[in-house]
């Protein structure tokens, strides 16, 4: 990228100016480019009012200073304004980088930053006790265009889902199953309290029951909650695993957080926090003490009996996120045998998260893993990262992304929503009125950390009121150009000359400005995990296409100049085509 030669080139201009006895002698830091105004220039540093205080110059003077020793270069010319240094790209340069994106291909935008490392996603991993909720979209839609980043910038990525198939929400999971399919066969059985009463687990004890037939009518209950509860998470899991199939969202692996507990993996996790004095009895239940201290005086009060019973409960326990006010977290692992009698149901999420880390990163080297959770787990982000301190893990081997929730609008009004209730909005609902790439759009139009209100009525517009149209729509009249060129036969040579092209006009040289943003983008998206820069990114492409087509004809123009800006729609397609399938969307030839 020019803009990392800029950055290089100025940290030796500023070495050479100190040889020179022109600047004193001063750590040279590390240089960064922002943006300037269009008018300004395409890059700008601002490292001499860095400078000032080393140098006891002022930043103006600075500058001139290390312009002075920056030789010539055929891709940019460099003013100093302001104490700052602006680089503007050359025109030669700008029509030469539109052949090397053609060359690239499907290729152009990728970038090497993880250099083959490998790099973990795990996403979506919502408790398999309903079909997937229109909040899992965002979730997955997230998790799944950072894979694609991540691929593109240069790691071997690993896509999972973690499959909650164990602890008492599982329990009660199986025992709404089990009602439902005790109804099924006409046996009268009530549904448990706090139950699941949604229409998805009916629907999925219907097809437990017309699977295994009314065998488990005769079994006892309690080992017939066993029974269907397995085959319902395995039959609400293929349903999930169509729904993000119609989601384009695929995924490498389903991890079974059973498995954690039947492989031995939580016992030998533990058994290392223990060794190190972390593991700690009180009040009957094993507690996780980040520093080895005693529990705090009124911890375990907190919460009342019945609260810690509770999987959902312990998901948002002020426990967890202690360090708000203390240096060191302290949080349940095993609650005691006094609020739970049956020992496969008192171990808490985040004894499970403890072997989970350990297994994603020691022992299959995902660095990062890349964890993405809803804003309701945000109290389980401290207690994650003092286990992975704990367990003696590097920390910045760990991502966790939490995004905001979403509110959904129809009709002008709020669609309120909620899983256990029996009323969340299924995701397969939405694709069936508004289609994968209408709605991975909009769950990607915001930054993760901002609540989405999108209307349900726009997504199933086919005009400029649906956003994802907008985009597309530029990808398919660039096609469209290309299907009138050869269909006129009028000019021969456009096809296929891709080299010595030359571009003059400002309209064409803002266009090529805006593609080579493509593997910054990347970058972008690749180092903060936001993956809404796309958003704005093809939006930007589409608008820069439009302005160069309405002010520089192709067919009409000149022959030499036809062909350059053919080649040039070319590249703001395969450009377009690039984001949007980083977003995991289709770019259409036809609309």
């Amino acid at each position: 990228m020019i803009r990392d030669h800029i950055k290089h080139a100025i940290e030796h201009a500023i070495a050479a100016a100190q040889a020179a006895g022109d600047l004193p002698a001063f750590d040279i830091p590390a240089v960064n480019l922002a943006k300037p105004r269009p008018d300004m220039g395409d890059y700008a540093a601002s490292v001499a009012m860095q400078l000032a205080r080393a140098a006891k110059m002022a930043p103006m003077a600075i500058a001139q200073r290390i312009a002075k020793h920056l030789p010539a270069h055929p891709a940019y010319t460099v003013e100093v304004a302001a104490g700052y240094l602006n680089f503007r790209l050359t025109a030669a340069h700008l029509s030469a980088q539109v052949s090397d994106i053609l060359q690239a291909g499907a290729a152009w935008g990728n970038i090497n930053l993880g250099k083959g490392q490998q790099a973990q996603v795990e996403h979506g991993s919502a408790n398999p006790t309903g079909y997937a909720t229109i909040g899992t979209a965002r979730n997955v839609t997230v998790g799944d265009t950072l894979a694609n980043t991540l691929e593109a910038a240069g790691y071997v990525v690993h896509r999972e889902w973690y499959v909650n198939d164990a602890g008492s929400q599982v329990k009660k999971f199986g025992a709404s199953i089990y009602a439902r399919y005790c109804q099924h066969f006409g046996k009268d059985e009530p549904m448990p309290a706090n139950g699941y009463m949604g229409d998805d687990v009916t629907q999925t004890a219907q097809r437990v029951a017309e699977m295994v037939g009314d065998q488990y009518l005769n079994t006892p209950k309690e080992q017939a909650i066993v029974a269907l509860g397995r085959l319902g998470i395995d039959t609400m899991m293929a349903t999930i695993k169509h729904t993000m199939t119609r989601l384009n969202v695929r995924f490498d692996n389903f991890f079974s957080e059973k498995s954690l507990y039947s492989s031995g993996a939580s016992d030998r996790a533990l058994a290392m926090l223990r060794a190190k004095g972390l593991l700690i009895e009180h009040d009957g239940a094993l507690w996780f003490s980040e520093d080895g201290s005693p529990i705090r005086k009124g911890q375990a009060k907190k919460k009342t009996d019945a609260e810690y019973a509770s999987d959902a409960s312990d998901d948002t326990d002020e426990d967890a996120d202690e360090s708000k006010t203390q240096n060191a977290v302290q949080a349940v692992v095993i609650r005691s045998d006094r609020v739970i009698s049956d020992p496969d149901e008192r171990a808490t999420y985040f004894c499970s998260d403890i072997p989970y880390v350990w297994n994603k990163v020691h022992e299959r080297g995902f660095k990062p893993a890349v964890y993405v959770w809803g804003e309701d787990h945000q109290a389980d982000v401290a207690r994650l990262y003092a286990a992975t301190r704990a367990l003696g893990l590097n920390e910045n081997d760990v991502k966790i992304l939490i995004y905001r929730f979403i509110t959904l609008m129809s009709g002008g009004q709020e669609v309120r929503m909620g899983k256990r209730k029996g009323n969340a909005i299924w995701t397969d609902d939405v694709l069936d009125q508004a289609g994968p790439d209408a709605l991975r759009y909009i769950m990607l139009s915001r930054s993760i950390d901002t609540k989405i209100v999108f209307d349900l009525d726009v997504l199933k517009e086919q005009n400029d009121k649906n956003p994802v149209y907008y985009v597309q729509y530029a990808h398919a009249r660039i096609c469209s150009i290309e299907r009138k060129v050869e269909s006129s036969g009028s000019v021969d040579n456009l096809k296929s000359n891709i080299q010595n092209l030359k571009f003059e006009h400002v309209a064409e040289l803002n266009l090529i400005r805006k593609l080579l943003e493509l593997p910054e983008i990347v970058e972008l998206v690749a180092t903060t995990l936001q993956p809404h820069h796309y958003v704005t990114y093809a939006r930007e492409i589409a608008q820069s296409f439009s302005g160069f087509y309405e002010n520089c004809r192709i067919i009409d123009a000149a022959p030499d100049v036809a062909a350059s800006r053919l080649q040039l729609a070319k590249a703001s397609r395969l450009t377009l085509a690039k984001v949007l399938h980083l977003m995991g969307m289709t770019a259409p030839e036809k609309m």
